[in-house]
């Protein structure tokens, strides 16, 4: 089954949700098979050109920008299998999430976490280590049991834990790394054609939303993260107002929001009435203050019942830009006293919450959550105001306590900051040496990150 049909293949302009990257590739094209992106490998390494395969658009960074030949997912859509008793998915790797988790539910069955969008493709989300919030369960590239990757020689591979080298030649200590690395690769080693994911039976997530002080959000943290499967919270700045989402799983029965309540809180209070609100802060930045204090209160307590996806994910319809950083869980309280102290000192405007999400630790070499506890903290500013000096100093925050940057989300840190945070990003490297060594994959965004 296909989620969508492919537009033709061309040349043309790209550029990300949010407007702040683009790129002029001097050829783009649609396949709709791993022998057929093999085929464009081939052709672009013939011609001399860079390739990369974009997703739908959600990132931040320049993960997915090439000069040379863009893939585009479209064709790539199809859920290749489902199997309950083994527990597992295949699907391609530009399906969107909405689909998968809709096909999903319709077979009894879940992803265990998620994050809070599902309009992104199952590679891209993965590539760059896209997560949500959970107490037990890490992000999504945690739960992936497969990838299928074709290579810049244009070679086909499947890795997996049971095959972690994918049956390649390479020397033990990169080869028997291989599915680790590959899963949060950011394109790097191999272009992902097609994602096996480990499935649970389908659940209920019971979604606690209340408001809170941010006091005591602070001074409960600890039992907050500790006490239930799913927590985050979003702060208010220039408030004391804090927004907490606690989701737990239940037995139901399910109690899903009222179609009333969805579409004045998720549609009309947190997307329509919202941009208005960004839009109106762009021009007079003094009212964003006593405008945050109202949409405070504004978005109350509620209490829902619904399959897991429904309760992860979000509509989110104002475009941003957005920077996120993974910090050790133990830093959090003082990094985020360190944020709220330093907007109150520069005097900023901001209107958009700040989120504040846990992982638990995980092997995967390029993952945020790499063998540490770990706390996100998302800053974000609507897409057409300045970034450059709130993002700036916010860094320098995070980075002060060995924070790593979300690979799909602005950022400044380079491979010699990133070495330092990253244990393995020297494996990485060499067996990206091993396996593309004229760089087919690379572009500058790898450059900046990987050192070449």
């Amino acid at each position: 089954m296909r989620s969508n049909s492919a537009p033709a293949s061309g040349s043309g302009q790209w550029s990300n949700w949010a407007g702040n990257v683009t790129a002029s590739p001097r050829r783009v094209a649609v396949p709709a098979s791993a022998d057929e992106v093999a085929a464009e490998v081939a052709r672009a390494a013939a011609d001399g050109q860079r390739i990369r395969m974009t997703g739908s658009g959600h990132s931040f960074t320049p993960a997915a920008v090439t000069d040379g030949v863009l893939l585009r997912p479209g064709g790539l859509t199809a859920i290749r299998s489902i199997d309950p008793a083994a527990g597992t998915v295949t699907v391609e790797a530009g399906c969107p999430l909405h689909v998968l988790n809709a096909e999903l539910l319709a077979h009894g069955l879940s992803l265990a976490n998620m994050g809070d969008i599902q309009v992104q493709t199952v590679s891209g989300a993965t590539q760059t280590g896209t997560h949500g919030t959970g107490r037990d369960t890490g992000g999504m590239a945690a739960q992936i049991a497969g990838l299928e990757l074709v290579l810049a020689d244009g070679s086909i591979v499947t890795c997996s834990a049971d095959s972690p080298s994918g049956g390649l030649q390479l020397p033990d200590d990169l080869g028997a790394g291989l599915f680790d690395a590959a899963r949060v690769g950011l394109g790097a080693l191999g272009i992902v054609t097609a994602v096996t994911f480990r499935v649970v039976p389908a659940f209920l997530l019971q979604a606690r939303e209340e408001p809170m002080s941010w006091s005591r959000v602070i001074s409960e943290l600890d039992e907050l993260t500790a006490d239930n499967e799913h927590f985050e919270f979003y702060w208010f700045p220039h408030t004391e107002s804090c927004l907490t989402k606690r989701n737990n799983r239940t037995e139901g029965p399910a109690s899903p929001l009222p179609r009333w309540r969805y579409l004045l809180d998720d549609e009309i209070l947190s997307n329509t009435l919202f941009g208005a609100i960004c839009q109106l802060g762009r021009r007079v930045p003094a009212a964003i203050p006593p405008v945050n204090s109202v949409a405070a209160r504004a978005l109350g307590a509620r209490t829902y019942t619904d399959a897991a996806y429904r309760v992860f994910t979000s509509p989110r319809r104002v475009r941003f830009k957005e920077e996120e950083y993974a910090v050790p869980r133990a830093a959090l309280s003082d990094v985020l006293a360190e944020v709220k102290s330093l907007i109150q000192r520069r005097g900023w405007r901001i209107s958009f919450p700040i989120e504040v999400r846990v992982a638990p630790p995980d092997d995967l070499w390029l993952s945020t959550a790499y063998r540490r506890d770990s706390a996100y903290i998302a800053i974000h500013i609507f897409r057409s105001s300045p970034h450059q000096e709130y993002f700036s100093e916010v860094e320098a925050i995070m980075t002060a306590v060995g924070g790593r940057p979300h690979w799909g989300k602005m950022h400044t840190r380079d491979a010699d900051y990133l070495a330092g945070v990253y244990p393995r990003l020297g494996d990485f490297v060499a067996l990206r040496d091993a396996l593309d060594p004229e760089r087919r994959f690379g572009n500058e965004y790898l450059a900046q990150v990987l050192g070449s």
